[in-house]
């Protein structure tokens, strides 16, 4: 008797939790590509302050410079840098479709809550919110055409973060660190998010690593080398970039240093970047062709 009581008990909460899951999964948005948009790159990094929104800003530009159709989308509802960044301030036009065209500046779109709101305001809005405005800047938008739609993210793994992945589908993800201990293990947590989500995480862009003498052109390390077991859940490291004056007084006069000196040490290393990224975006369209070719 007491064995046929707990039979039905696990047979009670089989079915129980089968319920749950069958209405979580209904519940759940249905991952759609962007009508007209090929690929989505998301700059992030569980730190705040580590410089993504210069990588964002850099990498788009060149990006664009290599040829590419290029959208970048400030997903920072609270603190949105790439109107400054960009020098893209005035407030999008409105479609017939009630879409909003993002204003375009160095062959690049752009759009971001900051050209929506005024500069001195305040957002305070919770996490639904957030979400819907996630929501509306993402798919609410003309992007159409885009080789690559560039997301620049807040710090954490919050809203924004989950909207992105739960909503469309992201090609790969640049994550952004200091080489201070601090960053890279908020970094690393940062990463497992994706992890878990199934997006694959195309590398590191190391920010602040060194610095440059003028007169000498002497590199300046202020960090001790970084040993891959030290860090084994790290990505490969694309690119280490310098703490350099020009790269942020280029950025707060909104024209990007690959942009302002495109033959600068700096703009290489972003080129580098872009490169490397558009390479890897291309041999898997090409892979993409051939196995679609293969199967008809």
């Amino acid at each position: 008797m007491a064995l046929l009581m707990r039979l039905c008990q696990r047979s009670c909460s089989t079915k129980l939790k089968d319920h749950q899951a069958a209405l979580m999964a209904r519940s759940l948005p249905k991952r759609q590509a962007l009508p007209g948009v090929n690929n989505i790159i998301v700059i992030a990094s569980g730190k705040g302050g580590v410089g993504k929104s210069t990588v964002a800003a850099n990498f788009a530009c060149s990006l664009a410079r290599l040829g590419a159709r290029v959208g970048l989308l400030d997903g920072d509802i609270f603190g949105p840098s790439i109107p400054l960044m960009m020098n893209l301030h005035s407030e999008p036009r409105v479609n017939d479709k009630n879409q909003i065209i993002p204003p375009q500046n160095y062959n690049v779109k752009c759009l971001s809550m900051g050209m929506l709101t005024p500069p001195d305001g305040a957002i305070i809005w919770r996490g639904p919110l957030v979400m819907s405005a996630i929501q509306r800047l993402l798919k609410g938008a003309d992007w159409s055409p885009l080789d690559v739609l560039v997301v620049d993210t807040p710090p954490g793994t919050g809203d924004v973060h989950l909207s992105l992945t739960q909503h469309t589908p992201i090609t790969g993800v640049l994550l952004v660190s200091t080489p201070h201990k601090a960053a890279i293990d908020v970094t690393i947590r940062g990463a497992e998010m994706y992890h878990k989500l199934k997006v694959p995480i195309l590398g590191l862009v190391e920010n602040m690593r060194y610095s440059i003498c003028d007169n000498c052109n002497h590199h300046i390390e202020f960090f001790k080398p970084r040993t891959e077991s030290s860090h084994p859940k790290l990505p490969e490291t694309l690119i280490s970039l310098p703490l350099d004056s020009h790269i942020a007084d280029c950025g707060e006069s909104g024209t990007p240093v690959v942009i302002k000196h495109p033959d600068s040490e700096h703009a290489k290393l972003f080129n580098k970047l872009a490169l490397q990224v558009w390479s890897t975006l291309q041999e898997k369209q090409e892979t993409n062709e051939t196995a679609n070719d293969t199967n008809k």
